[in-house]
């Protein structure tokens, strides 16, 4: 699964990879430990270019009766996003890149308990996860528009770890993720598959990742042996 990242570059560099002109983004610092329920940058593209703005982590539906379902909807399975009612449509019509530097997950140590883990490409370069947003409007009127992280089988790094981890796009595969044309599983299926193993490293943290009151650069420093 993925229930924590970082993000730790600057708003230029963002808007430097994903050639970006303008950002609906009122304030942008490092964050080194995005949690579940927050408000997170995202990447979609309206047609013409790419557009940078903010989706809280946690799907809810357009359907749905209340938004309290976006905390069970913080992943979904690409096997089987194309089956869910939850998520069927928006693979084919509403994607988006989640941009990030790492994620975080929890590794079982002998004694039985978790060590947390960083999960970073090796080169250290930022990366997307592919991800599906949805808007939902209350009976007031009151728009929210949320978001989910799309999960696949480990790769042999993420193995000994956890035994999902997200989809990591190619870099010369992120526009043809977000191109609204492109709706067929055949197309789309050969993207959600796991990042390969040699181009990632992991390495310990501090276990107070654990808490979202804990948001800056101690959480990313590798854990003395």
């Amino acid at each position: 699964m993925c229930g924590r990242y970082t993000i730790t570059i600057t708003m230029e560099e963002l808007m430097l990879r994903y050639f970006i002109s303008s950002a609906n983004v009122p304030f942008h610092k490092p964050k080194y430990n995005v949690a579940p329920g927050q408000m997170i940058m995202a990447i979609i593209n309206d047609g013409q270019q790419n557009r940078l703005g903010e989706l809280k982590w946690g799907l809810v539906p357009s359907w749905a009766d209340s938004p309290k379902v976006g905390s069970k909807m913080l992943n979904a399975r690409a096997e089987t996003a194309w089956e869910k009612p939850a998520f069927r449509e928006l693979i084919r019509r509403k994607r988006c890149i989640i941009p990030a530097d790492g994620f975080y997950d929890w590794q079982l140590d002998k004694q039985g308990g978790k060590q947390p883990m960083r999960i970073v490409r090796s080169d250290r370069k930022p990366f997307g996860m592919a991800g599906l947003y949805d808007t939902w409007v209350s009976q007031e009127g009151v728009k929210l528009s949320t978001c989910t992280i799309l999960t696949t089988t480990p790769n042999e790094l993420m193995e000994p770890i956890h035994d999902r981890m997200p989809v990591i796009l190619h870099e010369e595969d992120e526009s043809l993720w977000l191109n609204r044309r492109i709706q067929t599983r055949a197309e789309l299926d050969k993207l959600l598959v796991p990042f390969p193993s040699e181009l990632m490293d992991a390495y310990p943290v501090a276990k107070t990742v654990g808490s979202v009151t804990y948001d800056d650069a101690s959480c990313i420093e590798p854990l003395s042996s």
